[in-house]
């Protein structure tokens, strides 16, 4: 049975969600680094939010982990990095709190419009300066969206609803998915110049970083609004006090700050900066959401290997996961094929999928396949680290989908370069469940695999089998199964055969000594 550690506080339902699934839950928050370093080498998942971190230093003792789920969208408190390579899958939840932070974002943007906070201060404080108070209207004002993925999505359209005109700064937006949500996609430095309010909504990366500086306020003109209830680090804070000291800048509505918890900032105490000690999930709704769906995540993924909203590895729905399964095990199979035979350096790996494959998530598939090229050469990698390790070793990937007809329902076929030659497998799933191998080195072959195989190149000439079969029967070695193939008379040929055990070095070298044969491995899987 799995097991899974709650660390930090989230709704009762996250624990219940574990345990009616059939997996093993400990709730313990408020661990010191050390005290979750000595634990989580006992758990194979990990739920936090953001009070956890997930460090490389944690990670490194974190033998048995396998997923760690974020109830949230951040994942600043996780190391990605370390996680990928020690084949720990991350997980958020990205949708559970888009709309709590969107209506946050809003709401922070009418306050910092009407000036709210410091009306509000004054009429408690017994004064009536309606005069002093001028707010603007949102309505036909322009609204600069950076990102506009799902949440910076839900505020265009609330402030469409409040008959803003929308432009967003995205790389990743698309045009056509612009106009399906109604706004107008433009270039950062277009952004600038033309809005009344900004909103930010993207994460805070090496590419955003401070995305909001002195010079990016100056493109801007007198009497903009900036509202961030996305990540501290995206505004750069001492420039926006300059801004509004000046008056350039008309006000400010932050959620989030550059340190948090931020208990002292140079921007607190302004008149027109709006500050919220980052609420923008804190609702009761959000917070539901974000801890049953990282349950359900975490558990799916444990219990079925389904993989959804994870950050290092392709997506498996839960009913892809099925359906998967067997293709999973083929992959493998001919990656760890490949892998095995493969005495010289990479530099390409081309995947086809043929036939029914073709129309499934590749993306799995291809993981499991690298991870079993690699895994000869290199300790503790899976389908999670696989592909990273791949790229660092400029190993080139190709994916390639046939729509021509297979000569079976399904194939996929493996061809690997390397530094000295290029080897090709194929394989198939019979009855729609059972892998087998249909094709190595171009050479046709039927061959199911167990556990210990042989695998023999040999020239096609008489005798080898008997003599093969002397070698193995007079060391007492049983064969399985005995698969053979030939490109043609008396030219190159294939056998590939299973034995009942592992096969001694001094008898390999005998088989190897056998005129006939070029080359024999054993194989494992």
């Amino acid at each position: 049975m799995p097991k899974v550690l709650i660390s930090d506080k989230m709704s009762p339902r996250a624990e219940q969600i574990f345990k009616d699934r059939g997996v093993e839950v400990d709730v313990i928050t408020g661990l010191k680094p050390e005290e979750l370093k000595a634990k989580i080498g006992q758990y194979d998942g990990l739920a936090i939010r953001s009070a956890t971190k997930a460090t490389a230093d944690i990670i490194a003792s974190a033998n048995n982990l396998k997923v760690i789920g974020r109830a949230g969208i951040g994942v600043d408190n996780v190391d990605i990095h370390a996680a990928t390579a020690a084949g720990i899958v991350v997980m958020n939840t990205p949708f559970g709190n888009a709309i709590t932070t969107a209506e946050h974002a809003i709401a922070m943007m009418m306050a910092v419009a009407r000036d709210i906070p410091a009306a509000n201060a004054s009429t408690h404080a017994g004064k009536w300066e309606k005069s002093r108070f001028m707010g603007v209207e949102l309505m036909g004002k322009t609204l600069g969206l950076i990102g506009c993925g799902n949440i910076g999505s839900v505020v265009a359209d609330r402030a469409q609803g409040l008959k803003m005109k929308v432009i967003a700064f995205d790389p990743y937006l698309s045009p056509e998915r612009a106009i399906d949500l109604g706004v107008e996609k433009v270039e950062l430095d277009e952004l600038f110049s033309r809005i009344d309010f900004l909103t930010l909504h993207t994460p805070l990366t090496d590419s955003t970083r401070n995305i909001v500086n002195a010079d990016a306020i100056a493109k801007m003109k007198k009497g903009v609004r900036i509202i961030n209830c996305a990540r501290g680090g995206l505004v750069d804070e001492a420039a926006l006090k300059a801004a509004l000291d000046s008056g350039h800048v008309a006000g400010a509505a932050l959620d989030v700050f550059e340190v948090e918890p931020a208990v002292d900032n140079p921007l607190f105490g302004m008149e027109n900066v709006v500050c919220t000690p980052h609420l923008g999930a804190s609702t009761s709704e959000a917070q539901e959401n974000v801890a049953v769906q990282i349950a359900e995540q975490i558990s799916d993924y444990l219990l079925n290997g389904a993989v959804e909203n994870a950050l290092n590895m392709p997506s498996v729905t839960a009913e892809e996961a099925p359906r998967l399964k067997p293709y999973l095990k083929l992959a493998e199979q001919l990656g760890g094929f490949a892998g095995q035979l493969t005495q010289s350096g990479i530099q390409s790996v081309t995947i086809e999928y043929e036939g029914t494959c073709a129309e499934l998530n590749t993306k799995p598939i291809t993981s499991v396949i690298l991870a079993g090229i690699l895994a000869p050469l290199l300790e503790s990698v899976n389908m999670v680290s696989a592909p990273v390790v791949a790229k660092e070793r400029d190993i080139d990937i190709t994916e390639v989908k046939h729509e021509r007809p297979s000569a079976y329902q399904t194939m996929i076929r493996l061809t690997v370069t390397t530094e000295k030659q290029t080897r090709s497998i194929a394989g198939t799933l019979f009855a729609g469940a059972e892998p087998r191998i249909v094709e190595i080195k171009g050479i046709p072959m039927d061959a199911k695999l167990g556990e210990n195989m042989l695998f023999i190149t040999n020239r096609d000439k008489p005798g080898f089998i008997g003599s093969l079969g002397m070698i193995l029967g007079n060391s007492e070695i049983n064969i399985a199964t005995f698969n053979l193939g030939r490109a043609g008379v008396g030219s190159d040929a294939i056998a590939l055969i299973e034995v009942d055990q592992l096969i001694d070095d001094s008898v390999m070298d005998e088989i190897r000594a056998l005129p006939q044969v070029v080359r024999a491995q054993q194989l494992r899987f």
